[in-house]
């Protein structure tokens, strides 16, 4: 009698003790009675090449990857999706049986479900979305709130090269804002979506004016930790419904957790306890 094969699953990373994602994992594979493991793996760039190759090997089925090593994957993989190319970043790794790497982006998808679940009255088509940040993570966000139908974009960055950037990459829905005049553009946005590092535990303030949003918006922040945020307070005393960044982490992690052990998990209150322990 052949005995079945445990599925291994882990996050890529470096550092990678900080990640959340093992221990949502972990409640998913318990609250389903699954068999599987999923571990955090620290992978300086050097290795990266070599563990790719590797995992499939010892019986790993994916990775989640995250800092540094999201535009390297690409490089990496056999098979990439267009979300990805269209990002320039992967998250997510699939181990396939006929020895190819494939590797895609679910960082829009689980910005726009997470936007969804806390935000269920929320119309892509309302007016003009607010993004503050042009790094990776605004690249993801931008094509999904597109792809949502949002109808133009607001983009702006500390540094205006990196928004230019991403407004010709893609097109003319983007309308680069400089950083100085943020908070000018808050009245126009029906949603404000903050993807920079400001306003994170032990980075430095997001120095913004936020009179000027809109009772109408809904306003959501990527850092979630603190999960209460500057912009998020200021947003709540404004009257706008919000959404903080902890759900991302969670509906990102499903497409993938769902392709390695076979379940396709609930995104529920147990979930965000899980990851916050």
């Amino acid at each position: 009698m052949t005995i079945p094969s445990i599925p291994l699953a882990g996050v890529i990373g470096s550092p990678i003790a900080h990640s959340r994602s093992p221990q949502l994992h972990g409640h998913w594979l318990r609250k389903y009675g699954l068999a599987g493991h999923y571990v955090p793996l620290e992978v300086t760039p050097k290795n990266l090449k070599k563990v790719l190759k590797t995992l499939p090997k010892m019986g790993f089925v994916g990775a989640n990857v995250t800092i540094p090593h999201k535009e390297h994957v690409m490089e990496l993989a056999d098979m990439v999706t267009d979300r990805a190319t269209l990002i320039g970043a992967a998250n997510t790794l699939i181990f396939r049986e006929d020895g190819r790497t494939h590797a895609d982006n679910t960082d829009g998808y689980g910005f726009i479900e997470n936007l969804r679940q806390g935000a269920p009255d929320w119309q892509p088509d309302a007016g003009p979305a607010v993004v503050l940040g042009a790094g990776g993570a605004a690249r993801a966000v931008i094509a999904s709130l597109l792809d949502a139908g949002v109808p133009e974009i607001l983009l702006t960055n500390r540094t205006r090269a990196r928004a230019d950037t991403l407004r010709d990459d893609f097109g003319t829905k983007l309308r680069v804002v400089e950083w100085i005049k943020a908070g000018n553009i808050l009245e126009e946005g029906a949603t404000v979506v903050n993807t920079t590092s400001l306003g994170m535990a032990g980075k430095p303030d997001l120095r913004v004016p936020l009179d000027g949003l809109q009772k109408s918006a809904v306003v959501t922040d990527l850092v979630y930790n603190p999960l209460k945020t500057q912009l998020l307070e200021a947003a709540e005393e404004a009257g706008c419904v919000t959404v903080d960044g902890l759900g991302m982490l969670l509906h990102q992690a499903v497409p993938g957790f769902e392709r390695w052990f076979g379940r396709r998990p609930i995104v529920d209150d147990e979930a965000r306890q899980a990851a916050l322990a």
